[in-house]
C-alpha cells in the first residue's frame, strides 16, 4: 500500500486549549502538512489518533475504524507522510503515504452546478375547455 485518504472527524467539537477545530480545518490548504498523534491516554478511546495542523492546532481524530491500524503503524515506527486533502461538511480529509513516498492529492471533482432559486413559481395555466 502506497497511499490512501483518511477521514478526520470531530470538527464540530472545541479543543481543550481553545481554538475551534472547524475553523482550523477551514484555513488548512490542500497539500499542507498534517501531524497524526496517537492518544493512548484518551479516556474515550485508547486507540484514538488526533490530527494536528501545521500550526499545532487539533482539527479532529482519525475515524475509529482506522485509528487502531494507523496508531499501530505510528508506534511501530512506520514512516508516513500526511498532508491536508480537503474539507466536506463535518469531515476533513488527509492523504497519507507510506515508506518514504510523498502523498499526491487526487484530482479535484468539479463542484456541482447550483440552480438559481428565484423564489418565483408560476401557477399552471389550464385550458378552459
Amino acid at each position: 500500500m502506497r497511499e490512501l485518504s483518511l477521514a478526520i472527524v470531530g470538527l464540530p467539537y472545541p479543543n481543550r486549549r481553545g481554538g475551534a477545530r472547524r475553523f482550523e480545518a477551514q484555513i488548512c490548504m490542500p497539500g499542507e502538512p498534517i501531524e497524526l498523534r496517537p492518544e493512548p491516554n484518551n479516556k474515550h478511546d485508547r486507540w484514538a489518533v488526533a490530527a494536528y495542523s501545521v500550526r499545532g492546532v487539533q482539527i479532529g481524530y482519525v475515524t475509529a475504524e482506522k485509528a487502531q491500524w494507523i496508531g499501530g503503524m505510528i508506534r511501530q515506527g512506520r514512516e508516513m507522510s500526511v498532508i491536508f486533502q480537503g474539507l466536506t461538511n463535518n469531515t476533513a480529509w488527509v492523504r497519507v503515504a507510506f515508506d518514504g513516498n510523498v502523498p499526491i492529492l487526487p484530482p479535484q471533482r468539479p463542484a456541482a452546478p447550483v440552480e438559481e432559486q428565484t423564489g418565483f413559481y408560476p401557477d399552471p395555466i389550464y385550458d378552459d375547455d
